[in-house]
């Protein structure tokens, strides 16, 4: 820029070939002058990065020893306490050892101890069985002398009595026997008149307690069986035209209506309770309605069953709740509501079960055993009759049975199937079931039904028994659960025994009415007898 500045006013002046020989000249002379100028300066910025290049080696060897002065004097550091901790190790290894063999040494003594007490006890252990095999010896030939003292004695004995030695013997068991017969016979003969004198009291005094802790009152129940009408062209509209209206009634009820001429009243039976209460009602809201006909007399009766549904379920949860029991299957619970439409000799069969149940678990309180259990065992024990008239066998069977399919424990189901005594006790709890039970039935007031009934519907089972060839004897027992009958050995086979048992069970199921069932058993004894003379 500078040659250009000299040069300008120059070039403005020429013109021509001459000016452009100028601008070369010049310009040959600028690259020369620029060169030289490139040149000095290279040569002297090289100069500078040589001296600043060896500034920087200089501190870097300074830096470089100062560094490799700390790398030495930390190493030694290291090393001195590197070595300060080994000789700490090797030290405290030193320590132990001492400390390892000082306990060696101890224990050398005590085993030098032990083994001296071990010798001391082997010498005694030796002297010992020493002394005991001369008392061995001793003893052997005592025994001998003994054997034969012995031998000598039994010898003269048998020659003064004239008894072998089995005779002898067996004449001595036979008076041990009887004076041992004798003496338990006294002793077994005071404990047991001791034991039952003391049973019977506090059986009395625990029955009387629970009669008077549970005085509720009692009222005879009996499902209605008659329902009243107000006239009797009443009586032609319930029948219908070719009786169709009680033919309606009886298909959707279950129930048989009968009407007769007794004037006022119409009569319904069924076995079912629940039916028969279902068909009372049912009535009893037709004949106010007046309308009666096919369709309405089921619209009436499909409105009772689920209102007597409802009845049901309500009545077992209060009973339930009554008797103060936790985890009851709700079917459970609605059987137990069924029985509040049953009733056994006019006793309302809930109220009964919610009754026994307290008295169980009175006397289980008395007895020491858990009254819970018991409440709850007296409170099931009648469910099996919610459901007799649909199933085949008694009730404490089907109850059972019932009661096992929704999770009842043993002793519950056997004081259900056994409050009766159809199958054996295995707790405790039946047999006060079965004591509450007959506490419960036999209260006064309690069933309806007469003693001169209930003799000639036993009378009745007796007499059908024995209205068979070679029957000698017929007993009802269990309350008319069951028919023992005794045949004549020499007239009836065993064959025929089987089959007078299935005919006087089918002439019972004929002709008499009786809830549950009735057990028919024939005995068949051949005894042989002969007199030696």
């Amino acid at each position: 820029m500078a040659l250009f500045a000299l040069t300008a006013p120059l070039t403005l002046a020429l013109e021509g070939p001459a000016l452009i020989g100028s601008i070369a000249g010049a310009a040959a002379v600028a690259l020369v002058i620029g060169f030289t100028i490139a040149r000095v300066l290279g040569a002297s910025a090289l100069s500078a990065a040589k001296a600043k290049a060896g500034e920087t080696v200089v501190r870097a060897e300074q830096e470089a020893r100062i560094a490799a002065e700390k790398i030495r004097v930390d190493a030694e550091k290291q090393l001195l306490e590197r070595k300060a901790a080994i000789e700490k190790e090797i030290e405290s290894e030193r320590d132990e050892s001492r400390e390892a063999e000082r306990r060696l040494q101890k224990r050398e003594d005590a085993f030098d101890r032990k083994e001296e007490s071990f010798t001391q006890k082997e010498l005694a252990v030796t002297r010992q069985a020493e002394s005991l095999k001369a008392r061995e010896q001793n003893m052997q030939a005592r025994e001998t002398e003994l054997d034969r003292i012995i031998k000598e004695q039994k010898d003269k004995l048998f020659q003064l009595t004239g008894l072998t030695p089995d005779q002898a013997r067996a004449e001595l068991l036979v008076k041990v026997e009887e004076d041992s017969r004798h003496e338990v016979s006294k002793v077994v003969r005071k404990i047991t008149e001791t034991a039952e004198t003391e049973a019977r009291e506090k059986a009395r005094e625990i029955t009387l307690m629970a009669v008077q802790r549970y005085a509720t009152e009692h009222t005879s129940d009996a499902t209605v069986r008659t329902v009243a009408i107000p006239s009797d062209d009443m009586k032609g509209r319930i029948i219908g035209r070719e009786g169709r209206n009680i033919r309606a009634i009886e298909k959707a009820t279950g129930a048989d209506i009968i009407v007769d001429d007794t004037p006022g009243v119409i009569v319904v039976s069924c076995f079912d309770k629940i039916r028969q209460a279902t068909a009372v009602e049912s009535l009893e809201r037709l004949i106010a309605d007046g309308r009666m006909h096919p369709t309405r007399i089921e619209e009436v009766v499909e409105k009772v069953k689920s209102e007597i549904n409802e009845k049901v379920i309500k009545f077992g949860r209060d009973g339930v709740l009554e008797a103060n029991l936790r985890g009851i299957h709700p079917k459970v619970s609605e059987a137990m509501g069924k029985l509040a439409y049953r009733t056994s000799y006019g006793q309302n069969v809930l109220r009964h079960s919610i009754e026994v149940a307290y008295l169980c678990q009175i006397i289980a309180d008395q007895l020491g055993l858990d009254g819970t259990i018991a409440r709850r065992c007296g409170f099931l024990h009648d469910i099996g009759k919610a459901m007799d008239h649909e199933m085949e066998g008694g009730h404490p069977k089907i109850g059972m049975d019932f009661a096992r399919q929704y999770g009842e424990k043993e002793p519950v189901l056997n004081a259900i199937g056994g409050h009766h005594a159809d199958i054996p006790s295995t707790s405790f709890y039946t047999p006060i079931v079965m004591a509450a039970d007959a506490v419960s039935s036999a209260r006064p007031g309690a069933r309806r039904e007469s003693m001169e009934k209930y003799v000639q519907r036993l009378n009745e089972l007796q007499d059908i028994a024995m209205g068979f060839r070679g029957v000698n004897e017929a007993h009802a027992i269990q309350a008319g659960r069951e028919v023992r009958v005794m045949v004549d050995a020499n007239r009836v086979n065993d064959d025929e025994a089987f089959l007078i048992a299935h005919k006087i069970a089918k002439r019972v199921s004929e002709e008499m009415t009786f809830p549950g069932e009735i057990k028919v058993t024939v005995l068949r004894e051949t005894r042989a007898i002969e007199v030696a003379r």
